[in-house]
């Protein structure tokens, strides 16, 4: 019988145990990201505020999911109604799930509600990470915001359609800033998301007619920058939204 040499033997043994180690790192997966449970719609749907109350809201949300491969989820608009007769509010918070929720690169946005909306104030210190660079669309494309595209007339509503590199951070909410709906009388929701109405002034802060609530999904201008809740409009009509840089995009949260 022939003898294999020691040093043989153990440099082969040390070759195979090498090779077997590269091949298990090298088919080692790496981290995964998170499917993607948040975003902002890429497009409105050109009827001003009239999205075709919550259900139509909803299944725009779902529309624009399924085709970005994130269908399998179900999905809701964030967005409150206002009390009416016959019909109680809903709260935006309310309709979301409980999170966390993750945009289109894996990124997360907020672990919960109270992440969310800040509901302590060591929570509200915090914030969440809803900023210009992690509020993506569905697409995984950054909203323009403010000073993007700048030009004199971009808070025209059919130079905004030719130009989507203009301006478009303002986004429907109709909520107060701790995601809830508004209790007073005026309309904060272009009719529970049902009406194109014009409103009673060309000035957002002079308008006391139909109106809806936008957030900045820059986090900039609009007087406090907030995400979710910094002023009101100058009424429903796309022309009305257009008029300070809205093109009646909205938020959308997987709820499981």
């Amino acid at each position: 019988m022939t003898k294999t040499p020691l040093w043989i033997a153990i440099g082969t043994l040390s070759v195979a145990l090498g090779s077997g180690s590269y091949l298990a790192f090298a088919q080692a997966p790496g981290p995964q990201a998170a499917p993607m449970s948040f975003f902002i719609t890429s497009v409105g749907m050109g009827k001003g505020g009239d999205l075709g109350g919550l259900a139509g809201a909803d299944a725009h949300c779902q529309l624009l999911a399924a085709a970005a491969g994130g269908g399998a989820k179900t999905w809701h608009a964030y967005l409150s109604t206002q009390a009416r007769p016959g019909q109680p509010a809903i709260n935006a918070r309310d309709r979301i799930g409980t999170g966390p929720w993750y945009n289109a690169k894996g990124a997360m946005i907020a672990q919960d509600l109270a992440h969310l909306h800040g509901d302590t104030l060591d929570l509200a210190r915090m914030g969440n990470n809803i900023t210009k660079v992690s509020d993506l669309t569905e697409k995984g494309g950054i909203v323009p915001g403010l000073t993007d595209g700048a030009n004199a007339r971009d808070r025209e509503w059919a130079y905004m359609q030719e130009h989507p590199e203009s301006n478009r951070h303002e986004t429907l909410t109709g909520s107060t800033p701790d995601g809830r709906a508004f209790t007073d009388n005026r309309d904060h929701t272009c009719g529970n998301w049902t009406s194109e109405e014009k409103g009673n002034a060309t000035a957002l802060r002079e308008n006391t007619g139909a109106n809806a609530q936008v957030g900045m999904s820059d986090r900039n201008g609009g007087g406090n920058g907030s995400w979710n809740s910094a002023h009101g409009t100058s009424g429903c009509s796309q022309e009305d939204l257009g008029r300070s840089h809205g093109v009646g995009m909205y938020y959308c949260f997987a709820i499981n």
